[in-house]
């Protein structure tokens, strides 16, 4: 997580380049708030994200709750989220039917922004908080931290925790280029020139390759504790063999379909790869690979396709090079091409999709 933090790593890069999350899995999230205990109701006063990053997530809470508090460790990820959140069109609150109906919307969500942790979550009273949620950052969490400081800070029976994560990509279609996927981003040679699995941060990157099978239940955090209660544990996966240990026993394992896909280009992945924080780490310690010779494969034709299509505003130079990324991209457009004889040009679609572990809990 702290290379998110650094002052080279460009967040407004990171949040142009990232999948968006699904509605439906904002609907699963509200639909477990709003069943609330006997003699409570839902509020919708104040939600929590913490590990915000960018603001993809809270996005989603813009006319849900009257305010949203977004918290994050790095200066420069609350400085998109802000700009991201405040600036973003406020015209449709397309989220809000998910609370009971359009008529009681939030018109006017209003943001706040702050910096810090999960673990010591800034500026919030003692069971101030309706929903609390992170997004792609709880697998950096300490837990024997988090789960007390969730139990403080969420309303006494009835505020709710979600916590998930997407774990590894993978191209729809085209099975046979997951292990070759599987190598780029789980290799562990910090020497390979064709992995960049190494430098990401561990053990946090290991949770989340493990869809957080290795989170503890609150109740093993907080044993004979009644604070948090209703533990559940959902994958959004069509593939079991995702989910790394199924015979979990602390909670209800759920499973429901893959929710979490999108139909991108090829010049779409290659710009997700440059997001990945092993990949800016591995150029930190080789800095030459930034520099290394052209990969031919495909050049020719994608230069020409950019001519072609100059109203697709692609820079030439993004498809130039030969770095380990590029070299990467290549490999799996030559993997569908051999596949197919088609489908791998540079403004050719392809499906990618990741399977997601969602983390639910409520306040007792």
């Amino acid at each position: 997580m702290a290379t998110f933090a650094k002052s080279s790593f460009n967040a407004a890069i990171y949040a142009a380049a990232r999948p968006t999350y699904s509605p439906k899995l904002f609907e699963y999230i509200h639909e477990y708030y709003k069943n609330q205990p006997l003699g409570s109701s839902a509020r919708w006063d104040r939600a929590v994200d913490v590990g915000c990053g960018t603001g993809q997530a809270a996005s989603h809470l813009d006319g849900v709750f009257k305010e949203v508090v977004c918290v994050d460790p790095s200066a420069g990820m609350l400085d998109k989220a802000r700009e991201f959140l405040l600036n973003k069109p406020r015209s449709t609150l397309g989220q809000a039917s998910t609370r009971t109906s359009a008529t009681d919307a939030t018109a006017n969500t209003k943001f706040t922004f702050a910096q810090g942790s999960a673990e010591d979550i800034p500026s919030t009273q003692e069971g101030s908080v309706d929903l609390l949620i992170a997004a792609q950052a709880c697998h950096w969490f300490d837990w024997q931290k988090v789960w007390p400081e969730a139990k403080r800070v969420l309303r006494p029976q009835g505020g709710v925790a979600a916590f998930w994560v997407y774990g590894e990509s993978r191209l729809s279609s085209f099975p046979s280029l997951t292990p070759r996927i599987t190598e780029f981003w789980q290799g562990t040679d910090r020497g390979s020139t064709t992995s960049v699995g190494a430098y990401f941060q561990r053990p946090g990157r290991t949770v989340l390759e493990r869809l957080l099978v290795d989170v503890p239940a609150p109740s093993a955090v907080l044993p004979g504790d009644v604070g948090l209660v209703d533990f559940q544990r959902l994958y959004f996966t069509d593939d079991k063999r995702d989910i790394p240990d199924i015979s979990l026993t602390d909670a209800p394992q759920i499973v429901h379909p893959t929710i979490m896909k999108v139909d991108w280009r090829w010049i779409d992945v290659l710009g997700y790869l440059r997001t990945s924080s092993a990949l800016h780490s591995y150029h930190e310690a080789f800095p030459e690979d930034k520099k290394h010779s052209n990969d031919t494969r495909f050049l020719e034709r994608d230069l020409a396709d950019i001519e072609v299509r100059g109203n697709e505003m692609v820079d030439p130079s993004m498809v130039g090079g030969g770095d380990i990324a590029v070299r990467f991209w290549k490999d799996l457009r030559e993997g569908v091409q051999n596949e197919l004889g088609q489908g791998a040009g540079l403004f050719d679609k392809v499906m990618v999709e990741w399977p997601v572990a969602m983390l639910l809990v409520r306040r007792g």
